[in-house]
């Protein structure tokens, strides 16, 4: 991963912690990702170029006005008030070359100082096997902090952890092996007919990143909602709260003084017009 820097601007150490969203149904984590940045002000840091991902060019995503600054399909933004770095995404990565990405991206996270990385996205209701229809949208993680993703912290939080995980599982353990180095084996080449639902997990991007960045030795989280397509602002809402809760920001103080207590990005603003009233959700 090669980067052009901000005139005028670095990557700041004291922005230890980095969040960047996993692409997947919905872009809940595109989107929630966007929030924070906007919310928290931050600045962009540096341009970045990945050969992986598929080149795209916009108009300034955030404003106020737009004003023809560019944004690209990667860019990297820090506030140092809230000691957060972000990585946006806002392309997809090309068929075939997602582990290439996430370890890539992960050498490039470890190479500029950050040792916590965040990953926020969703996961496609079709394939929840037990709906809870007695609460509300249900956050789930998985955590690098023990070899079962699970971590005592979030679990306070009222967070469950992705049931679907097992990192003994056969295509948990061989993605696991080819971040690592590993080359392909004929018996994982030869069994496409024998995947079931719970390969759906490991197929998803945000397990490539997650599997890449424990790797190499970093702290990961992942921060993860089921939803379906559609307008998925009250999901990438929800998250962005949720990462400010177990970040250890207060979610009234971290934002400015927006629509819903959140700066919404100018770039919703063509798309999906006003934001939603929060408390009906």
């Amino acid at each position: 991963m090669e980067l052009a820097l901000v005139e005028s601007e670095s990557f700041s150490p004291s922005c230890p912690t980095l969040i960047m969203p996993a692409l997947s149904i919905g872009n809940v984590g595109q989107l929630a990702v966007d929030l924070l940045i906007s919310s928290a002000r931050a600045r962009r840091v540096a341009y970045l170029y990945e050969p992986s991902v598929l080149p795209c060019a916009g108009n300034d995503a955030f404003g106020p006005d737009a004003v023809g600054d560019l944004a690209l399909a990667l860019e990297a933004y820090e506030s140092t008030s809230h000691r957060l770095a972000f990585i946006q995404q806002r392309s997809p990565v090309i068929t075939g070359m997602m582990v290439s990405f996430a370890k890539n991206v992960a050498d490039f996270i470890s190479s500029i100082g950050k040792n916590h990385i965040v990953i926020i996205s969703s996961l496609d209701s079709g394939k929840r096997r037990v709906i809870d229809a007695s609460s509300d949208m249900q956050v789930y993680y998985l955590s690098s902090c023990n070899e079962d993703g699970s971590d005592p912290e979030y679990e306070k939080l009222g967070w469950k952890k992705l049931e679907d995980y097992n990192p003994s599982q056969k295509r948990w353990s061989y993605l696991a092996s080819l971040v690592e180095g590993g080359g392909l084996s004929e018996d994982m080449d030869d069994d496409t007919d024998e995947m079931t639902i719970n390969d759906y997990y490991v197929s998803l991007p945000f397990a490539a990143l997650f599997s890449a960045c424990k790797a190499k030795g970093l702290k990961v989280s992942c921060v993860l909602c089921y939803c379906s397509e559609g307008d998925n602002m009250p999901e990438s809402f929800q998250l962005a709260e949720a990462v400010c809760k177990f970040l250890g920001h207060d979610p009234e103080k971290f934002h400015g003084n927006g629509s819903n207590g959140w700066i919404v990005p100018l770039s919703w603003k063509s798309v999906y017009g006003p934001p939603p009233d929060m408390s009906i959700f």
